[in-house]
């Protein structure tokens, strides 16, 4: 199999774990899948070199973040207020829809950094050691940075009655 049929097996086989990640790092699909598009272009650039080091996952997820950083500097993101529920009685339908709004609007509050250390560790469940691999820091940065987020998002939560979190739906 040649170099260009190996990069295209790639992009099929890696495209929706990407296009998952891209989402958490950005919170929108299209530019999550425009994220997604740009990392494989500057990876298909260096196809042949990434091959010889045998890591074309860690590369294209490097890619991602920095990419993401960056257009992240250029624009700010414009956050959107989440209404607070009034916790009315009763179950609440629509509750695991509204923690996961939450969740992922606090996390694009975060800094790119932190976003990208907490996508990688918990949502791509990698350790951190894959993680720092994939950052190109040490571990721990990692551990560190996961600290500090997951603090942030506590508070973030805080305000959230903590029955309400935990209650079950169906």
């Amino acid at each position: 199999m040649d170099d260009e049929e190996r990069f295209r097996e790639f992009v099929r086989n890696q495209w929706a774990p990407l296009l998952r990640t891209a989402y958490l790092l950005t919170g929108d699909r299209g530019t999550a899948e425009d994220l997604v598009q740009s990392a494989l272009e500057k990876t298909h650039r260096r196809w042949t070199r990434i091959l010889r080091t045998d890591a074309p996952e860690v590369y294209v997820r490097r890619v991602m973040v920095n990419t993401a950083s960056s257009w992240w500097r250029r624009r700010r993101p414009i956050e959107v207020p989440l209404v607070a529920s009034d916790g009315g009685a009763g179950a609440d339908a629509y509750l695991q829809i509204e923690q996961r709004q939450q969740l992922l609007a606090a996390l694009r509050r975060l800094p790119p950094r932190t976003q990208a250390v907490l996508v990688l560790r918990y949502f791509e469940d990698r350790s951190e050691a894959e993680t720092a691999r994939v950052l190109g820091c040490s571990v721990g940065s990692v551990k560190s940075q996961a600290s500090r987020g997951l603090a942030r998002l506590r508070l973030d939560f805080a305000d959230t009655p903590p029955a309400r979190l935990q209650e079950d739906p169906c």
